[in-house]
């Protein structure tokens, strides 16, 4: 995105006011350590982009070589993302919760991998900098962890927290 762009990434909630709507955000934000809700809102229009796509190609003719072959790569990117299994078809995404989106956050498959006690505390050592993804740094909690490198998750090397005894890594973490 350009500097200077003013474009958000997200939807607000139509009704501001919905206690079980309020609820229900603040349990997931709870549960998956979000900042704020903001994060979940990002996390929904992403949710939202995938069923507009998938509903867009349903619509279009499937004997259409270009509409099958667009169909075949947008099944393949989700499948590539953890977000849906293989298998797996355009009616398969109509189908997809939130909660399929924020499982393939890195700070939900960093705690998820055991690299982390709690969410709050893997989105922490991601942020601080402690959480390698192919070897790479990678400080944004939102990364979108794809299935390949998923086993990829580890400590930097340059981290005190590669060695076993540090006292903020639990018993069994990596």
């Amino acid at each position: 995105m350009p500097l200077g762009s003013n474009t958000k990434l997200y939807e607000t909630p139509n009704h501001p006011f919905q206690g079980e709507r309020i609820a229900a955000e603040g349990d997931l934000v709870g549960r998956y350590g979000l900042k704020n809700k903001e994060e979940l809102w990002r996390a929904e229009s992403e949710l939202r982009d995938y069923r507009r796509e998938a509903r867009r190609l349903l619509g279009q003719v499937a004997t259409d070589e270009l509409v099958r072959q667009e169909t075949e790569q947008f099944l393949a990117r989700l499948i590539r993302l953890g977000i849906l299994d293989e298998g797996d078809g355009l009616d398969n995404v109509l189908g997809l919760d939130v909660t399929d989106v924020l499982e393939r956050r890195l700070q939900t498959v960093a705690y998820r991998k055991g690299l982390a006690n709690t969410t709050a505390q893997a989105r922490q050592f991601i942020v601080h900098g402690h959480v390698t993804v192919d070897g790479a740094r990678v400080t944004r909690p939102s990364y979108t962890v794809e299935v390949a490198e998923e086993d990829s998750l580890a400590f930097d090397e340059n981290s005190p927290l590669t060695d076993e005894l540090h006292p903020e890594r639990a018993e069994g973490q990596q």
